[in-house]
């Protein structure tokens, strides 16, 4: 059973004298690793002129727009004015609280001087993170099954889990795995199948894709999974954060779609 499962799971993946090592924080470095790796070999399979320096170089901005995002998204859309009267804890990581949301806008910044410093197009860099961010995502929601934490709403399935704690007693959807499964694994699958072609489809396809695609996932998972107990649901007792900040997701994705293809610009890798 899930549940009985999940009770032999520990949040400390190992513990080397004072210091913790959690899941999470492996979930981070794994989700990185993982989506670097699989940019550098689909620009090469492209035949694009994307150099190791370059890698790196996009790999740092965006980790710092992930972390830096991620962090101030919580605060902005989940904190519900906590943090404003507590300015310090903003930066307690320690603490936990990360939202997608910010850390998706938070790299989509850090691409601007990625792509400026690489002189690679800055939609060419968003289709080759697009194909990798999903391995992070699988990653990141296993760790939160781990943790505890996001867990779904009340349900008589047979795949219902007992989370304890705050969670209560009762048996609950495993939105987080249903995350795993839709954003991470479905989502990866769709996107590399499609990166496949050679020559690649044109500039901000993938992009695209991945927000149309991710916020439609999102959006679904969030009718089960239990909304923030600080917020609780919006706007007449259903809308979740989740599926409010999911909608723009939407619609961006829309338009990028709209733009590639009526555009049909190459991908196009460093300039040398």
């Amino acid at each position: 059973m899930l549940d009985a499962l999940y009770q032999m799971l520990d949040p400390v993946a190992f513990t080397v004298g004072p210091f913790s090592v959690r899941w999470y924080g492996i979930a981070y470095v794994l989700g990185f690793l993982g989506a670097g790796a699989l940019m550098y070999l689909t620009a090469r399979r492209w035949k694009l002129r994307f150099s190791e320096e370059a890698l790196l170089t996009v790999a740092l901005c965006v980790i710092v727009g992930v972390v830096l995002g991620g962090r101030l998204g919580y605060v902005l859309f989940y904190g519900n004015g906590y943090y404003f009267q507590h300015p310090l804890e903003i930066l307690a990581f320690n603490q936990g609280g990360m939202s997608f949301h910010g850390g998706l806008l938070g790299a989509l910044a850090g691409g601007i001087p990625a792509a400026l410093i690489t002189r690679i197009p800055y939609l060419t860099l968003a289709d080759l993170a697009s194909i990798g961010t999903p391995i992070g995502l699988f990653f990141g929601r296993c760790a939160n099954f781990v943790n505890g934490e996001l867990w779904g709403a009340v349900t008589d399935a047979p795949w219902g889990v007992v989370f304890g704690g705050a969670a209560g007693p009762l048996p609950r959807h495993p939105s987080q795995l249903y995350e795993a499964l839709l954003e991470g694994l479905v989502l990866f699958v769709v996107l590399y199948l499609l990166s496949r072609k050679v020559p690649p489809r044109p500039r901000g396809t993938l992009f695209g894709l991945f927000l149309v695609l991710y916020g439609s996932f999102r959006f679904l998972v969030e009718f089960v999974r239990q909304p923030d107990a600080q917020l609780g649901y919006l706007w007449g007792g259903w809308l979740t954060m989740g599926q409010l900040l999911s909608v723009p997701l939407i619609v961006a994705g829309v338009v990028v779609l709209t733009y590639a293809w009526r555009k049909r610009l190459p991908e196009q890798g460093l300039v040398e």
